[in-house]
């Protein structure tokens, strides 16, 4: 059984190249035409140099767009306005402000009595 694994990595490797070239849009491949890769990618896929050259050579280097780089934990900073945690987010904590000032001083239409315990 583990004599196979070395083929199963490297047809993993070679079905995940495929694919991944297919769904790369035509503008963002870099240096060939996308048919080229797809090409490239299937006649030298077995010896690995067509999944690879296209990782190297042929894929889009990440960005912001793809979830690289520019994070909340990233060295950089905040760029691009990514994901903020809602204690952090000074519209969220705006709009909670803004909730509990509501015409009539009420926040949810339901009165509290004071001495109630509750539905019985």
């Amino acid at each position: 059984m583990l004599r196979y694994l070395p083929f199963l990595l490297v047809l993993a490797l070679w079905i995940y190249a495929f694919i991944d070239v297919l769904n790369t849009p035509e503008k963002e491949v870099r240096n060939l035409p996308k048919i080229a890769w797809v090409i490239i990618v299937l006649l030298f896929g077995e010896v690995l140099l067509g999944p690879i050259a296209w990782f190297v050579a042929g894929r889009p280097r990440r960005t912001a767009a793809y979830g690289g780089g520019g994070g909340a934990f990233s060295p950089g900073g905040r760029r691009g306005g990514g994901w903020v945690a809602p204690d952090d987010n000074p519209d969220f904590l705006k709009s909670l402000d803004d909730e509990g000032k509501k015409p009539g001083g009420q926040t949810d239409g339901k009165e509290d009595e004071p001495g109630s315990d509750g539905p019985k």
